[in-house]
This record gives structure tokens, C-alpha cells and sequence, in this order.
């Protein structure tokens, strides 16, 4: 990794041991006074990560950056707010209706993962790794077990795993694979339904059929073991759930309304409003008709993509690398600059459009 990444996690200070014996810290940037989570680990996939910090994966936390040293690998990941699956089964406070959302989002996950090219298994899956959102919404975590799957290997070359959770591949009887998780999911399957009541001949089926020691006798994938639990007689109302898949509409949700906080969504709709009617109203001088109303609208789509870019709407900040860093100046920096390619390209954009009018 280039030096620059180790001098960005060296911002973050620790302010708090979560789990000392597995070296998992609460950190908080020094300058934008972010909290987060630092790992170091001593096992772990160095190609995951890398993939996994250049391809956000819905329902699991952005790695924000990593540096590895001395076969050590140092994590710097998203702090997810919530309660572990682990507390909630302890605690028996799941409903039916939960159990079938929370395996609606972890399927989700799956399928993202092992949809990339090769296949990533997480192989740790267990209620402990599973953080349940204010939202309720089921987040994956801890990916130091997993690995990409290989056609060329029969079995795992290092055994890893949690006991319970692990599929009996994981103990050297073959090779981890999708099978591997949906093991694991059909063990989480069964605890939940063990505390929200629900033990009916359909949902027991799903936990068998995922939990078969030959992982050739388990469901083929997550999409399959998904649609026999959309398929059980217990399932709530269909509606409730996107059943699309791992598409995530709330991320198209504009600047000031994703926090769902009142005041926030006042004044975004205020200032939504404002720049709407001054764009659309404004006057230029000698500029009429067409003309008048092109750079109007260039006007409007300008502010609005500046607004993109100082809040990282749609991960906009990506296209500029200076974005990417941590210490402060330097990612205003890269703010400015993407504004000014932003608006540059847009003057020339509306140059060429009013003079096409113009000739017609």
C-alpha cells in the first residue's frame, strides 16, 4: 500500500478498546472528528480487502482505508450503530416478521458477494458479525476469514471458521464455497426461529436443506435459498420487503433528506426551493427565448452538482482522488477542484448547445 494510506489511518486516535484480545479499537479522526472502527489483524485476505475498499458493498462497512505492515494488516472500517444479532437472540426479542427481514438482508449481502468475479465467501457468518440497525436493517461485518472461491483448489488451504457456524468443509472436508455461507445462514435460520417461536415444517425444511453435511445437497445459491423462504407459509406480507434484490433506492435520496432529521429536511427543502426558482427566474443580459432558458437550466444543474459534490451524493467524490483523503485541506482541496471541473464542463456543455440553436 502507498505510504499516503499509513499516514491517513495515523489520524485516527483511539478512544475507546472494544475488544482488546482481537485488537478491535473505536477511533476518531483527529481533524474531521469522525468515529470509526480500527482493526489489526493477523489473519486475513489482502486481495479481499483491497477489493472490498474499492467496491463498497451494500449492507456490510465502507472500508475507509488499510494499511498493511509486518504481516499485519490495519483496518480502518464504518462504524455501525446498532445492537448485535447475538443480544437479540439472547435477549428473545425477535418477531417473525424480523426473522424473514433480517434473512432477506443477509441474503442480500451474499448475493453481492458472490457475485464478484471470482466469488467472495465470507465464512464467519454467526449472529455476533451481524449488527441490526436503528433501522432494522440487518449489516455483515468482520471479513479477516474471508476469501475468494478457486476452481483449482478441493480443499482450504487454512482452516478457519466459527465452531457451530462452520460448515464441516471448513474442518479440511473440502473447500469453502457459496454452500459454505448458506450453511452458516441455515445455523442462524434455526436460532432465530428457536426464540421467535416459529419452528413450522417449511421453515425447519429451509434450516435442513441449508444445513446438509454435502454441501452438493444444500441449495445451489443464495437466490435459490432466498425464494424457498419467500416461499414458506409463515412469510409476512411481500410488500414489506424489496424483493428485488440488493438494490438500495435510499441512496438516491437527495442531500439533506437521508437523515430523516426534521430540521435538516426543512431547510434542504428550503434551499432545494430557492435555488430551483433563482435558477429558473434569473435574467442575463441580450439573452432571450432558447438561449435565456439554457442557461438557466445550466445554472441549475450547476448548483445542484456542487451540492452532489460537497456531500458525496452517489459517491460523486470518487472521480477526484484528493477526495479520498482523510486529512481535511486536502479533501476540501479536492472538493473545490471537482466544483471547478464540474462547472467548466458544464460552461462548455451549454456553449455548444446555444450555438447548435443559434445555426438552426
Amino acid at each position: 500500500m502507498d505510504i499516503n494510506h499509513r499516514l491517513a489511518i495515523s489520524y485516527y486516535k483511539t478512544i475507546a478498546v472494544i475488544n482488546e484480545p482481537h485488537h478491535i479499537y473505536l477511533v476518531q479522526h483527529q481533524e474531521t472528528k469522525n468515529i470509526a472502527i480500527k482493526k489489526v489483524l493477523d489473519i486475513y485476505n489482502i486481495d479481499v480487502y483491497n477489493y472490498l475498499y474499492n467496491n463498497h458493498i451494500t449492507g456490510t462497512p465502507k472500508i475507509i482505508n488499510y494499511y498493511e505492515e509486518d504481516n499485519k494488516l490495519t483496518v480502518i472500517e464504518e462504524y455501525i450503530s446498532g445492537v448485535s444479532l447475538q443480544d437479540k437472540i439472547n435477549n428473545t426479542e425477535i418477531s417473525i416478521s424480523a426473522l424473514y427481514s433480517y434473512m432477506h438482508d443477509l441474503c442480500n449481502i451474499l448475493k453481492q458477494l458472490h457475485s464478484c468475479n471470482p466469488a467472495i465467501i465470507h465464512r464467519d457468518i454467526k449472529p455476533s458479525n451481524i449488527i441490526i440497525t436503528s433501522y432494522n436493517k440487518a449489516v455483515l461485518l468482520d471479513f479477516n476469514a474471508a476469501k475468494y472461491y478457486s476452481t483449482e483448489k478441493n480443499v482450504d488451504t487454512i482452516l478457519l471458521g466459527t465452531q457451530g457456524y462452520a460448515a464441516p468443509e471448513q474442518y479440511g472436508f473440502g473447500q469453502s464455497s457459496a454452500q459454505t455461507d448458506i450453511y452458516s445462514l441455515g445455523i442462524i435460520l434455526k436460532e432465530i426461529a428457536d426464540v421467535s417461536d416459529c419452528h413450522t415444517a417449511s421453515i425447519d425444511n429451509v434450516i435442513a436443506k441449508s444445513t446438509q453435511m454435502n454441501p452438493s445437497e444444500r441449495y445451489k445459491n443464495i437466490n435459490e435459498l432466498q425464494e424457498a423462504l419467500l416461499s414458506t407459509n409463515e412469510f409476512p406480507d411481500k410488500t414489506s420487503l424489496n424483493l428485488k434484490g440488493n438494490r438500495n433506492y435510499t441512496k438516491y435520496i437527495p442531500p439533506g433528506f437521508r437523515s430523516k432529521t426534521p430540521w435538516k429536511i426543512l431547510l434542504a427543502a428550503i434551499s432545494y426551493i430557492a435555488i430551483i426558482w433563482l435558477s429558473l427566474s434569473m435574467k442575463v443580459k441580450d439573452t432571450y427565448g432558447v438561449s435565456l432558458w439554457i442557461e438557466r437550466v445550466t445554472a441549475l444543474v450547476m448548483l445542484l452538482l456542487i451540492i452532489a459534490s460537497a456531500f458525496n451524493y452517489l459517491n460523486i467524490q470518487k472521480l477526484m482522488p484528493l477526495c479520498n483523503y482523510e486529512k481535511k485541506s486536502i479533501h476540501i482541496l479536492g472538493i473545490i477542484l471537482l466544483d471547478v471541473i464540474i462547472v467548466f464542463g458544464l460552461v462548455i456543455i451549454m456553449t455548444i448547445i446555444e450555438s447548435f440553436c443559434t445555426s438552426v
